[in-house]
């Protein structure tokens, strides 16, 4: 047989979402972490709660890759509706793993690849009474399969039984049972295979933690202050609302008894943006997390938030669209959306994190440049982001002090006054396109003002002259063009002589630094730069000029990014290849580099 390639492998779950696979699935995606091993999950589930097909894979990669492989090497048959298909997903030369209660259909053999069968179904009902438990529990039984086969230490199964369940000894040891079966069972037979092997790496993993982006940017969301969070379901950002519902408590102290933060589940997502807004306008620092959906809905208040100045935090996890589209899918196809919000001339910052301790310093930081700039901020993830799980370096759990930008307190409002200074709401004093605000609760006399969505003037007066409004709009665009200096610079990998660069921004980064290494292996070095937020900064024109060939790397159809940067140096944009990846599922390094190979023979043949 071929030796076993070690701690590299690509495992894929097909079973019926509801069916109880989601915690198998964990243990064993926890027990490959804990014995050292770099690794990430991707779910590939159905917008239904049960009955639907789902595929959990899990990607093990001793050379630290976190994207989503390029092939399946294994392939856990358990869903009778997408077996026929599930057979083809293999590459060649890899494993089925499938229950054999019952023989296998002539249609799901295959040549070219090694089945192993163990009867799942007759092992589970021999050890558990009938209930809807056992029908759950059968998912257990191919945990102790692979687990034989690859190499996991029954110890680390149960460790990680242990640190998932452990106020729950009976539930501990069911489960331990049914995984023990499957391992005994698959080595009573003699089962082998010579694909890949997992071998502890010590200290592989020290240090480091399993999280998602929904749940570190929830608390960096704490972490920068969030005090009012109003929100409306909606996959895939409702864990991020759920996970602040959760740690607040656990981080905010009670002031005489009193939660000092409120969470509001609103009727819908227009309620939502108009609590967000209301409470931005009264000085508290507030959000909400939504999809492409939601924005939608919410884009007449960001247009006032935008207008009127008041700051707000959008957090939106980007999925398929348009309209309803896939809502359980990953895109990157709302950055258009958030850029230009609203009707009429608007331009909104958006911070873009890549991995999760950028989700939680952004989301930390988003506060800062709402309150600085007094205005709508966009925190741009995605469900592979949000809702995947990541092997991460721990988040530095930091409380930077707040920024409250240019707020005008009662006494240094009575220092203007006696400098013969006037507030003036809607006035740019410094020249930077900011003005100066006041929050209610402000009892000095010359604190109060109008806050419109219409037409007004640089003192909150009710406006429609042509001067007063031209006046209002380019402040804002100043104001816009001063962020530029502040916002997040992005990440430059650059070696000298090399005139061929690549683009990318969010969850695109992992694919991107798989397929640069391939690119280099088959004699294309390329430079790098990772896009962390808009208004575009001074480095991305630089980054342009000093290259022959760009190839833009986003997950969505049209080119959005690439627009953006091509409206802003359009002299340059004709160097920027788009590389488009919009099938829903989470971007593989072989995409990025079949794109970019066919586009550089396409050039030459031109």
């Amino acid at each position: 047989m071929d030796t076993p390639v070690i701690n590299d492998l690509n495992i894929c779950v097909a079973t019926e979402n509801g069916s109880g696979s989601a915690s198998s699935n964990n243990i064993l995606f926890k027990a490959i972490f804990k014995m050292g091993i770099p690794c990430s999950s991707k779910n590939m589930f159905p917008s239904n709660i049960q009955g639907l097909p789902t595929w959990y894979q899990i990607r093990a990669s001793a050379e630290g890759y976190l994207s989503r492989k390029d092939v399946i090497d294994v392939m856990v048959m358990f869903n009778e509706p997408t077996a026929a298909k599930d057979v083809y997903r293999v590459r060649d030369g890899g494993l089925i793993l499938h229950d054999d209660s019952t023989p296998l259909a002539a249609n799901l053999k295959r040549d070219g690849v090694q089945y192993i069968g163990f009867p799942a179904n007759k092992l589970v009902a021999k050890l558990v009474p009938a209930s809807p438990l056992r029908a759950k529990q059968r998912n257990m039984v191919y945990v102790g399969a692979l687990a034989y086969l690859f190499g996991i230490d029954m110890s680390v199964i149960k460790a990680v039984l242990e640190d998932t369940f452990g106020k729950k000894p009976a539930v501990i040891e069911s489960n331990l049972i049914c995984i023990d079966a499957g391992y005994q069972y698959c080595k009573e037979q003699g089962y082998k295979q010579s694909i890949a092997r997992f071998e502890t790496i010590p200290n592989g993993n020290k240090g480091k933690i399993i999280t998602e982006g929904n749940t570190a940017a929830a608390l960096g969301a704490i972490y920068g202050g969030a005090s009012v969070i109003c929100w409306y379901p909606i996959t895939p950002s409702s864990s991020l609302a759920e996970a602040m519902e959760y740690y607040l408590p656990r981080l905010r102290k009670q002031i005489d008894g009193k939660k000092p933060y409120a969470i509001v589940q609103a009727e819908d997502e227009i309620a939502s943006a108009g609590m967000v807004v209301g409470a931005g306008w009264a000085g508290a620092r507030a959000m909400t997390s939504t999809s492409g959906p939601g924005v939608s809905l919410m884009n007449e208040t960001i247009g006032l938030a935008y207008y009127a100045e008041i700051p707000s935090v959008f957090f939106i996890i980007q999925r398929g669209g348009p309209s309803t589209g896939l809502p359980t899918r990953t895109q990157q196809a709302d950055i258009s959306l958030m850029y230009g919000a609203s009707h009429g001339d608007t331009r909104h910052i958006i911070l873009i994190p890549h991995d999760m301790n950028s989700c939680f310093d952004f989301a930390r930081q988003s506060f800062n440049y709402a309150d600085r700039f007094q205005t709508p901020v966009f925190v741009a993830m995605d469900l592979d982001l949000g809702m995947n799980m990541w092997s991460s370096e721990p988040l530095k759990l930091n409380q930077e002090p707040f920024d409250y930008g240019k707020r005008l307190d009662a006494e240094q409002l009575e220092e203007w006054t006696k400098a013969g200074k006037k507030f003036r709401r809607y006035f740019d004093q410094d020249g930077d396109g900011i003005p100066y605000r006041t929050v209610p609760g402000n009892e000095h006399r010359m604190a109060s003002y109008f806050t419109r969505g219409s037409g007004h003037d640089a003192d909150a007066r009710y406006s429609e002259d042509e001067h007063d409004y031209k006046y209002i709009l380019d402040r804002l665009r100043k104001k816009f063009d001063t962020a530029r200096k502040f916002v997040p610079k992005p990440i430059i990998e650059k070696e000298k002589g090399v005139r061929t660069g690549i683009i990318c921004y969010g969850s695109s980064y992992e694919p991107v630094r798989e397929a640069r290494d391939r690119l280099k292996a088959r004699g294309l070095r390329t430079n790098h730069m990772l896009i962390r937020a808009l208004p575009l900064t001074s480095e991305v024109r630089d980054f342009l000029a000093e290259h022959d060939t760009i190839y833009l790397v986003e997950q969505n159809r049209d080119g959005q990014m690439a627009a953006i940067i091509k409206d802003e140096s359009p002299e340059l944009g004709a160097k920027i290849v788009s590389v488009l990846i919009y099938n829903g599922l989470p971007a593989t390094p072989l995409e990025v580099v079949n794109q970019i190979f066919a586009a550089a023979q396409s050039a030459k043949t031109a």
